[in-house]
């Protein structure tokens, strides 16, 4: 019997679904989905820290998005509707590892009106594996822009994924 490896198209076409999949579920706060594109041993740092293992990655967004929903409010003072967008993505496949750099936004509808307001932004630095043929974060590391010492480097991030990659390899 004859197996083919997965192209780069293929791989690459899975992590990207794997990206949307994780801002669907942040977005709607579908818990279960969100925890599903890690794995089981992951790490997740974001501009309040670090969270290890899929649960309590879970647990942390869990409350990050409670408290966010008392910092993004509608002009009525309710939770204001957060949507993620995905812009452009660099990944790098070697085997069952991937490394991506990818730029993010949120916007939400806490402008006047209830009108669209983009309110952060930052880069994606992300390490996968290929878990019984499916991709998942292994390790996710959230930038923010706009927050100090959370911002990117003034280098190329996708230079710095190449050396990172290349030493780990």
């Amino acid at each position: 019997m004859t197996t083919t490896q997965p192209s780069y198209a293929d791989d690459r076409a899975a992590i990207e679904n794997l990206m949307a999949r994780y801002l669907f579920a942040l977005d709607w706060n579908d818990f279960d989905t969100f925890g599903q594109t890690f794995t089981d041993d992951a790490e997740f740092e974001y501009a309040r820290g670090t969270a290890f293992g899929r649960d309590n990655i879970v647990e942390t967004i869990k409350g990050f998005k409670q408290r966010i929903g008392t910092i993004y409010t509608d002009d009525d003072g309710n939770p204001a509707v957060l949507r993620h967008v995905l812009a452009q993505t660099v990944i790098r496949v070697e085997g069952d590892r991937a490394w991506t750099t990818a730029f993010w936004w949120e916007m939400a509808n806490n402008a006047p009106g209830k009108k669209p307001l983009i309110g952060s932004f930052g880069i994606y630095e992300d390490e996968l594996a290929r878990v019984n043929g499916q991709w998942l974060f292994s390790k996710r590391r959230v930038l923010n822009e706009f927050l100090p010492g959370r911002e990117s480097s003034a280098d190329n991030p996708v230079l710095a994924m190449d050396h990172k990659a290349a030493a780990q390899g």
